[in-house]
């Protein structure tokens, strides 16, 4: 007897299952946040990028708390030690230029992995220093490893949409500058520790800095090893599939320097990251001098400006997207304003205060929230300024607050022209006043701080303008054009109202979750 075959309306097909864990918009970056997540590509990459960074801010702070005793042990002056700050923070600023378009280029996994590598050796050197020339070399070559900040930014900025993208930027931002606060506790640690086994202090301290390198040498490691370029795959694969444009430094270059919102943003964000680099180093020998503290206590005074990152950066970046939710781009841009010009006036109280140790500290770790969240506000809107240019704008801003630190440190606290508490007052009214000039960004398709958006004017349009007709005719403009859908929110509630989030479910999801 031969065997019946089921009727074709009884099979039943398995359905496809969704390509990722986390649900995703029609451009396949994640529209949810699973912060304890690990899942491939977009938390995974988070996880690299934050942590990856974490060990560069690490490395390029691991000399201020043991800077009393670096100080006696190679005879620094006050001006060795306000150049070698200087020096610290300056490399990176072209470095975050060049860290930008190394990922419009050739992709964030690369470009985070090689700064991080080529770094590391100026790290183990700092054991062997013995001038005040070879103090200053190894700060300025450990700084570049701050461009890392650049290519945090930008995987985040690809991996999440734009609902999500000002969290993503906050907490990877936020939880790697809290490396400049874990220093201050980790070093005078191990030091200690060393010192303890039976070494002298001038061995302990050079020791010390073996950590920082190893952390360092293992977190780029782990970039190569384990992240992802895009959602979709790396760089050089989808090159290669015709899947993404292989564009040109000339045409990245070209639309990041015509976008005058990408240099007003790079002069804020000087004035929030910026300060807060110049504070890392100025923070705990400011205590140590000025109240007559211990090392270790002037050591957790500065780690408490630093590690008030793991909330504050993170908050600015979620505040970022709830007031896009109810306000749009204008509320964006309105809160950074508001946040930026608070922390400025907290600066100037915090040198005026500088008569009591408990108000200074009281004053400080208020001042540390409003400028760390300033900084995840920032780059809450740095991802909508362009899509073809979005590394090197990235670092321009990036590159920004290293200039902003630079100026800030030559300025203020570079030998003895001002008493530092007189140049953080200073540095105050800096903020305040270079903070104004947000008022004058003004998207058409969804307008500043003072004008609503130009009628008829689209993110599509904008977006599209950054490509000639012949490269939208074959289709290179695709992720932008779906980004600009995926964005409709930054017009205003009013703007999103019409629109739904469309977005695949979990694998783990059932079709009755659908």
């Amino acid at each position: 007897m031969e065997r019946q075959s089921k009727p074709a309306a009884m099979e039943v097909e398995p359905a496809s299952k969704p390509k990722f864990r986390i649900p995703v918009d029609s451009d396949n970056q994640a529209t949810e946040f699973w912060i304890f997540s690990f899942a491939r590509p977009h938390m995974s990459a988070f996880h690299l990028s934050w942590f990856s960074f974490f060990c560069c801010f690490v490395s390029t702070f691991a000399a201020p708390p043991l800077l009393p005793l670096i100080r006696d042990t190679l005879g620094l002056t006050a001006k060795d030690i306000g150049n070698a700050g200087i020096a610290s923070v300056s490399g990176a600023v072209f470095a975050r230029l060049a860290m930008g378009t190394a990922c419009d280029l050739a992709g964030p996994r690369l470009a985070s992995a090689a700064i991080i590598l080529l770094t590391t050796p100026a790290v183990y050197c700092s054991a062997i220093i013995n001038t005040p020339t070879s103090f200053l070399l190894v700060r300025f070559f450990t700084g570049f490893s701050l461009a890392s900040f650049v290519s945090t930014q930008f995987w985040m900025s690809s991996m999440f949409s734009p609902p999500k993208v000002g969290l993503a930027n906050g907490v990877a931002g936020g939880w790697g500058n809290l490396g400049g606060g874990a220093v201050q506790l980790l070093m005078p640690l191990v030091f200690a520790a060393v010192k303890k086994m039976g070494s002298t202090p001038f061995t302990a301290w050079r020791i010390a800095f073996f950590i920082p390198g190893v952390m360092q040498t293992f977190s780029a490691i782990a970039v190569l090893a384990f992240g992802q370029d895009m959602p979709d795959g790396n760089y050089r694969k989808l090159h290669k599939t015709g899947d993404m444009h292989k564009d040109s430094f000339a045409n990245v270059l070209r639309h990041a320097v015509s976008n005058y919102r990408a240099w007003i943003l790079a002069l804020t964000y000087g004035y929030c990251f910026g300060v807060e680099l110049a504070v890392d180093n100025i923070v705990a020998q400011y205590f140590y001098d000025r109240f007559d503290v211990n090392l270790h206590t002037a050591g957790l005074i500065a780690a408490s400006f630093g590690m008030a990152n793991i909330v504050s950066r993170p908050g600015g970046g979620l505040m970022s997207d709830w007031l896009s939710n109810h306000f749009g781009m204008r509320g964006r841009l309105w809160g950074l304003w508001v946040v930026q010009t608070i922390g400025g006036v907290l600066c100037v109280v915090l040198g005026v205060v500088d008569y009591s140790f408990a108000a200074s500290v009281a004053v400080m770790m208020l001042f540390s929230f409003f400028v760390q969240a300033a900084c995840g506000l920032t780059f809450g809107i740095v991802p909508f300024v362009s899509r073809r240019s979005l590394g090197l704008i990235s670092g321009m801003t990036g590159g920004g607050g290293n200039v902003g630190a630079v100026l800030t440190q030559v300025i203020f606290f570079r030998g003895s022209k001002y008493k530092t508490e007189t140049g953080i007052v200073y540095m105050g009214l800096m903020i305040i006043a270079c903070t104004l000039p947000l008022t004058l960004i003004y998207f058409p398709q969804w307008g500043g701080m003072f004008t609503g958006p130009k009628p008829g004017a689209t993110a599509e349009e904008y977006y599209s303008l950054e490509w000639t007709e012949q490269e939208r005719d074959k289709g290179y403009n695709a992720s932008a054009a779906r980004f600009a859908e995926n964005s409709v929110r930054e017009g205003g509630p009013k703007s999103a109202s019409g629109s739904q989030s469309r977005h695949t479910v979990p694998v783990d999801g059932s079709p009755a979750d659908v």
